[in-house]
């Protein structure tokens, strides 16, 4: 069995204080780790479309809402888990830079909606195949089975502790 970094941590917690059961710091290292390297090989992906992860998120989320990529802010925002104010920040790049646009509402022309330009659609439809390429080529070292495993393992753990703990944006 191979040994990383976290391995080697635990063994120095299971050498001074030997009673702790450290099997949930490991696995918590772990997934923080994994994130840090995994968030860094996505960034390049997304960097290379010169989109953000922000970015990346919001377009992503319009693209997948289906035609006509069309969502208020406030479904965008709850969505992504973010603040109202986080969000506008978002907007407002993205629509500086031409890849979103925002209208009003044809239902209640108080409000507004936000949607794909061309260009904001062509630059999704790109980054998205090289994000999932990049995903895959990360998760290369498990067979299919282990990779739906291990999807399922964390989808159990995700829905237990989100219903316990509160999800506030790092942006709040």
């Amino acid at each position: 069995m191979q040994t990383d970094h976290v391995d080697r941590i635990l063994n120095q917690w299971k050498h001074e204080r030997p009673e702790l059961d450290v099997l949930a710091m490991g696995i918590f290292g772990r997934l923080w780790r994994i994130n840090a390297v995994a968030s860094k090989a996505i960034e390049r992906v997304h960097l290379k479309f010169g989109l953000t992860q922000a970015e990346f998120d919001v377009l992503a989320t319009l693209r997948r809402s289906g035609e006509p990529y069309l969502m208020s802010p406030t479904a965008l925002y709850t969505s992504l888990l973010l603040s109202s104010g986080a969000m506008t920040n978002r907007l407002d790049k993205l629509e500086t830079r031409g890849l979103i646009f925002r209208e009003p509402s044809p239902e209640d022309r108080r409000s507004i909606m936000v949607g794909l330009t061309k260009q904001g659609l062509t630059i999704i439809d790109e980054t998205i195949v090289e994000h999932v390429e990049n995903e895959e080529a990360l998760l290369k070292s498990l067979t299919p089975e282990q990779q739906q495993q291990l999807a399922d393992l964390l989808r159990t753990l995700l829905v237990d502790i989100s219903n316990d703990t509160p999800i506030v944006s790092p942006e709040e």
